[in-house]
């Protein structure tokens, strides 16, 4: 801490949630930014590095770096690169909270590195406990670190516990929008586009997890997460199909009383409130109008249609390595669906595919965790003749 300031690090810090979180920084104060980090998008790297003066700026992208190196030549912040450079902006001394924002696999060696650090735990990249789940919070309890959720459905959650005895909840009620494709049939989700997938009603989010939510693979991927951040069984956890976004959890107890999150879409909520726990800070226009919005509708998810949430009941079941080779086809999946190279329905084809195909482990270390997501890679690109 300096200056009476916390120190942050954020990694994926040009995304979706990473902009934002900067966004909340830039109102808010409370933070020095420590370090940055980013794939490949330099460009607007450069300008962030310019307006909060990190310490260190990572690129994954290692030709980006070399590239970012010469545009901020003038400035004294430290440019690293790779798998590397992720983990020395996650272990630095001045920074006390990480906000782990990345995309995909790449997430869960640099949480691993903070948690192992000492930081606290800002959460935002699913594969990290979806994959590592059984790794990473007996580690941060061991280290005694806090996970903060980002999710807007796991604060929803965490918000709701607050003030109970975590035993004493019976069953979370994890709501979904439906996302854009909400009460189409299996025929009518077969001709649906890409410009279809990526408009959702309600969100604001990235590419791929737009495309995710359409799917419920999203949800699916939630429901893993819960089960880790909150220490229950998959059977207690229900999906319910909410179209106005407005209740984004509920927790119910065993005495039958649910509590509920609600506020309205808007992702910058969430974010504050891991990085403020347990404040409360100010936001301005971020009201619900209950006149206007009237009422609020629930309904049970079809997955039989929208496949995603049945595997990802089914990668818990199995358990082991599963859930990462559930994750891998589907970012593979995707990858080929947002490059116009797949129909929107067979990305559930290759998540079955894989997950019929490719074995799991029991326990997984790291190591055979990544293995794992580069063997259902390859057994994909065999099978769908990948070039």
């Amino acid at each position: 801490m300096q200056n009476g300031l916390k120190g942050l690090t954020v990694l994926g810090s040009t995304g979706s949630i990473g902009t934002q979180t900067l966004e909340i920084i830039r109102k808010q104060g409370g933070y020095r930014i420590t370090a940055l980090a980013a794939n490949s998008n330099v460009a607007l790297m450069e300008e962030q590095i310019r307006e909060f003066k990190p310490d260190v700026a990572v690129m994954y992208d290692t030709k980006a770096a070399e590239d970012l190196k010469q545009r901020v030549s003038d400035l004294s912040v430290k440019v690293l690169s790779g798998m590397e450079g992720l983990i020395e902006a996650s272990e630095l001394k001045e920074t006390d909270v990480v906000v782990t924002a990345l995309v995909g696999m790449i997430g869960i060696r640099p949480t691993v590195a903070a948690l192992n650090a000492g930081k606290t735990i800002a959460l935002a990249n699913k594969e990290t406990l979806v994959t590592a789940g059984h790794i990473i919070m007996p580690l941060a309890k061991k280290k005694n670190v806090s996970i903060l959720p980002v999710d807007s459905e796991h604060s929803a959650i965490f918000q709701s516990l607050q003030g109970s005895k975590r035993a004493q909840a019976s069953k979370i009620l994890l709501t979904a929008s439906g996302g854009p494709f909400r009460g189409k049939s299996a025929a009518e989700l077969e001709s649906v586009t890409l410009e279809d997938a990526l408009k959702h009603p309600n969100w604001s989010m990235g590419k791929k997890v737009t495309v995710d939510s359409a799917s419920l693979v999203n949800k699916g991927l939630e429901v893993i997460e819960a089960k880790w951040l909150f220490d229950t069984e998959a059977e207690n956890i229900q999906v319910l199909i909410h179209p106005e976004s407005i209740v984004h959890s509920m927790v119910e107890f065993r005495d039958g009383a649910v509590i509920a999150q609600l506020g309205v879409p808007d992702m910058k909520l969430p974010i504050q409130y891991a990085l403020f726990y347990p404040d409360r800070m100010p936001m301005e226009n971020n009201r619900v109008d209950f006149f206007k919005l009237g009422a609020l509708h629930f309904y049970e998810p079809d997955t039989e249609v929208f496949k995603g949430l049945k595997y990802a009941y089914r990668a818990i079941k199995t358990g082991g390595s599963m859930p990462t080779v559930f994750n891998a086809a589907n970012e593979l999946a995707v990858e080929r669906f947002l490059s116009k190279k797949i129909s929107f329905t067979e990305i559930y084809d290759y998540i079955e595919s894989a997950m019929d195909s490719v074995k799991p482990v029991e326990d997984p270390t790291i190591e055979e965790i990544l293995d794992t997501e580069k063997a259902t890679r390859e057994f994909l690109i065999t099978r769908h003749n990948i070039g």
